[in-house]
């Protein structure tokens, strides 16, 4: 039996590596060709310090006070030449991956389906074996690049890997470079590169209610948490606002519905901000975050919006005289 680490370095970039049993990460990673800093290999150095953010672990007693004081170890912090995964984990490394001798991986697809699920917004599906081995975090993102050109895109995996199959939801931006050729030239087939994955946004270990906030595209990430939550479950609350413009750029709520009816302890709203909209709930998402949703700063906050809707939201929770326990976020802008 072996463990999924996934080892997220300052840059970035996530790799993930199997743990044997018994095995040190810093000894599976260097095995699979990945350099964690590292000196001593005996814990009396701490230069292998690496903070672990979810997962089971053991430390042993071998380590030195020096190198790893007993309240860095209780905050989470670890000496990968010591620590041995018993579950599947999630490692921050402080160190770039170019330091670490090692890179986001590239892989090859092919195009499954587009689906214009509105006048703003575009389903995406990509499948192929390389896709197989692709593992990510819910919540982050890869670089696609667009057919025909050195560009690439960032867009958030909408949906978690089954059978070499992954999902994204794209913005249509009018004269975008991967919106123009997913509406007038891309079929099903069509090769597309992805490298990644990327980013820091993705669901942490859940120990308290969650308040996911998501403004247009920035709900994809949410639909992929919540189907990694949906399959390992949650004794915690949790609820999420959808915020978009127009009525159009509504999209995915039968999506949302689903997970309503499979995950028992999650709700969610929607907005829509346009004055001449025929939803029944109109303005912003903090609007509508309701003072239980806030739960006292006993809360995990994730955001994922354009930059002015970030700015709000963290307006607003400062207005409340409210920190959360942890307030993750990430800003989008579409490309033209």
């Amino acid at each position: 039996m072996s463990h999924k680490i996934a080892l997220n370095f300052e840059d970035g970039v996530t790799r993930f590596i199997e743990a044997k049993v018994g095995e040190t990460v810093a000894d599976a990673a260097y095995r699979q060709g990945i350099n964690i800093p590292l000196d001593c290999r005996d814990g009396a150095c701490g230069a292998c310090k690496c903070f672990a953010e979810a997962g089971q672990y053991d430390l042993g007693e071998e380590y030195i006070d020096d190198a790893l004081s007993e309240d860095e170890a209780a905050q989470g912090y670890v000496l990968t030449c010591q620590m041995v995964a018993q579950s599947d984990c999630v490692v921050r490394v402080p160190a770039s991956s170019q330091v670490c001798k090692t890179a986001q991986a590239s892989f090859e697809a092919a195009i499954s389906e587009v689906r214009k699920l509105s006048e703003s917004t575009i389903a995406l599906s990509l499948k192929g074996d390389a896709l197989t081995q692709l593992a990510f975090l819910p919540g982050q993102y890869v670089n696609l690049k667009v057919p025909g050109s050195d560009q690439t895109r960032a867009y958030s995996f909408s949906s978690m890997q089954k059978n070499g199959e992954v999902s994204f939801l794209i913005r249509n931006v009018p004269g975008g470079l991967m919106s123009s050729f997913l509406t007038n030239l891309a079929k099903a087939g069509d090769s597309l590169t992805l490298a990644g994955p990327l980013g820091s946004f993705y669901l942490r270990e859940i120990k308290r209610p969650l308040l996911l906030l998501a403004g247009g595209t920035g709900l994809a990430p949410f639909t992929a948490m919540l189907e990694k939550i949906a399959a390992q479950g949650s004794d915690h609350p949790l609820h999420l606002i959808y915020g978009v413009t127009h009525d159009h750029d509504l999209v995915e709520m039968d999506k949302l519905e689903a997970f309503a009816q499979q995950i028992p302890n999650f709700t969610y709203s929607a907005c829509v901000a346009s004055p001449d909209s025929s939803y029944p709930q109109k303005g912003y998402v903090t609007q509508h975050i309701a003072p239980q949703h806030l739960n006292d700063g006993e809360v995990d906050i994730y955001l994922c919006g354009p930059p002015p809707m970030v700015e709000a939201v963290s307006q607003f929770i400062r207005a409340q005289g409210i920190a959360p326990a942890n307030f993750f976020y990430e800003k989008f802008a579409a490309s033209a």
